[in-house]
């Protein structure tokens, strides 16, 4: 007769922790990070304007973002006019950094569909930073 063991034979799907999330490190001099967890999100080469306002003040229209997740889709009237969007998060801390603009509805505006908008007060510069002469 086999006794009963009250240790568990396998591990229950349920009950295991997901893997720490993918992330990608940005080489470069002039990185921006998340704010609450310096997870690496942008290279300063890439943003296209720092002329834009966020919820929390001044951001900047970015052509590439990384280790984000997305948000639900949903309309918004920004100061712009009618834009579909979703919010970033950081995909260690899931901070809200900024959004994504999927849809703008005003021929002007298109120019920012599949660009990201990111809150300066939501991320830091990586290190020190060298002035470029």
């Amino acid at each position: 007769m086999l006794a009963n063991s009250s240790s568990k034979q396998g591990a229950d799907k349920d009950d295991e922790t997901p893997p720490p999330p993918h992330q990608v490190y940005l080489n470069g001099d002039q990185i921006y990070t998340c704010s609450g967890c310096h997870t690496h999100l942008a290279k300063n080469d890439d943003i296209i304007s720092k002329g834009f306002q966020g919820r929390h003040g001044r951001a900047y229209l970015f052509k590439a973002v990384h280790n984000i997740s997305l948000g639900p889709k949903e309309d918004r009237v920004l100061m712009t006019g009618l834009h579909s969007v979703a919010d970033i998060n950081c995909i260690v801390c899931q901070s809200v950094v900024g959004w994504i603009y999927i849809y703008a509805f005003e021929d002007s505006q298109k120019y920012k569909e599949g660009k990201y908008i990111v809150e300066k007060a939501k991320i830091s510069k990586e290190n020190f930073w060298v002035q470029r002469m």
